[in-house]
């Protein structure tokens, strides 16, 4: 199946490890300003279709699947229109902001050996798919 988002991290901001440590990963597009590109990862998108994830598609980066719990209103314009993106492992069912990616908590630990230049990340279509299915159904009738 055809990814929702696909990426290659390219460069770690000198920031970003304080960052992991408080369960945030912040994406910027290659060519960011030098003061967002130090607090980020610089990435390179290769593929991205038009409709948005949902609660139930999966964050994978490097092999290892983070599962989202709650996406916010404003993420994807984000992602599409500047590559930023702020994922927080937190296991929040509502985001705080309305630009959040939420995912479970388990693993965020890992992040740091995880996220490396080189390194896809993949967002995909969670699980079975009928949750995420069923939740991008009513995010396209909402729109």
């Amino acid at each position: 199946m055809e990814p929702i988002y696909r990426t290659e991290i390219t460069e770690i901001g000198a920031e970003v490890g304080a960052f992991l440590e408080e369960k945030y990963l912040i994406l910027f597009e290659v060519g960011a300003p030098p003061e967002l590109a130090e607090m980020a990862v610089l990435h390179d998108c290769s593929h991205m279709r038009e409709e948005p994830p949902v609660a139930g598609d999966v964050l994978a980066i490097g092999g290892k699947e983070f599962p989202m719990t709650a996406v916010g209103e404003k993420a994807w314009k984000n992602i599409k229109d500047l590559g930023h993106a702020v994922f927080v492992f937190n296991g929040a069912r509502e985001v705080e902001m309305p630009g959040q990616i939420c995912l479970e908590e388990g693993g965020a630990e890992d992040l740091g050996a995880l996220v490396r230049p080189g390194a896809r990340m993949e967002i995909k279509a969670g699980g079975d798919g009928t949750t995420a299915a069923r939740d991008r159904e009513g995010a396209k009738r909402e729109s």
